[in-house]
């Protein structure tokens, strides 16, 4: 009796493996996709919002978006992460999306995969290869970060984003990323400023890789949350397929050098100096995303 019971549960396991999908196929309810008006400058990087878990949950745009932009939104990885054809870097979308009511964040990601599968016939797969990735340490002479208020673990994104209200800006007029989160934006004097508070070392890793478009991990052993304020140089830093040129003296981050308007140290010198970190070239086995096939023109909406 013990073996037919166990037969049977077997038999209707693999019924319902075969016979029957555990969800159906994850769609927009409409979706446009259509080329971008020509810009004198392009953004670095496109324009998003909307969607489930934000003040506008039935309705996703994508705006000046590349092929590359849409598959990191879709697939949530960064720049470095997605191998493919050059192109992929030059032509810019707009996408408007109508979402089912009741869809998740994830139900959404998914939609985008399967309309750019649809649209474009990307094909992906994964691989691991050995490539050029940054180690962030603790420099010489220690930490200069300060301690959050709160030393607990930073809190997840929250759904709606920032709470309702005029935006918070310091005291040089730039606004301030919301507590938790890290961003970067242009500061004073031509230079950039990532800005944040009780950030995690996972959250810092992760904007530093965004930004030199390489990954970046975590060698540093600190477990707390900090506030960073980090004003730096442009140059040496900029996400793209290829990576920057880690600077001068065969990728030695301490000889990165200065850009001629004397905006500030760059990114691997002003992480020194002003948080007690750094930055050491290494290789590594960096997860990507490869580009199998895909048509450069979307099939019509």
């Amino acid at each position: 009796m013990m073996f037919r019971m166990t037969s049977a549960a077997v038999l209707l396991c693999a019924s319902i493996a075969l016979g029957q999908q555990p969800n159906p196929k994850l769609t927009f309810e409409v979706a446009s996709i259509k080329p971008a008006a020509p810009q004198a400058m392009r953004r670095i990087q496109g324009d998003w919002g909307g969607g489930p878990g934000t003040p506008d949950p039935s309705r996703i745009r994508l705006t000046d978006m590349t092929l590359r932009m849409l598959i990191m939104r879709a697939y949530d990885v960064q720049s470095f992460q997605v191998s493919g054809p050059s192109w992929m870097d030059s032509q810019h979308f707009d996408v408007i999306a109508k979402v089912p009511h009741g869809a998740a964040k994830e139900d959404a990601k998914m939609m985008l995969q399967n309309l750019l599968a649809d649209r474009f016939k990307l094909k992906l797969h994964k691989e691991s290869r050995e490539a050029p990735i940054y180690e962030l340490v603790v420099a010489k002479g220690g930490i200069k970060l300060k301690g959050a208020a709160q030393t607990a673990a930073a809190p997840a994104e929250g759904p709606g984003g920032p709470p309702p209200g005029p935006p918070l800006r310091d005291k040089d007029g730039l606004l301030r990323t919301p507590h938790g989160q890290l961003g970067i934006q242009g500061g004073v004097n031509g230079r950039m400023r990532m800005q944040g508070d009780a950030v995690t070392m996972a959250r810092l890793t992760d904007i530093l890789g965004t930004a030199m478009g390489r990954p970046v991990v975590d060698k540093t052993g600190l477990t707390g949350a900090y506030d960073v304020t980090l004003d730096f140089s442009p140059e040496g830093m900029g996400p793209g397929p290829k990576g920057p040129a880690p600077g001068a003296g065969g990728g030695n981050p301490a000889e990165a050098p200065r850009d001629s308007n004397d905006s500030g140290p760059t990114i691997f010198t002003a992480l020194q100096e002003q948080l007690g970190l750094k930055l050491e070239s290494r290789k590594g086995p960096v997860d990507l995303l490869v580009v199998g096939s895909v048509e450069k023109t979307p099939t019509e909406n």
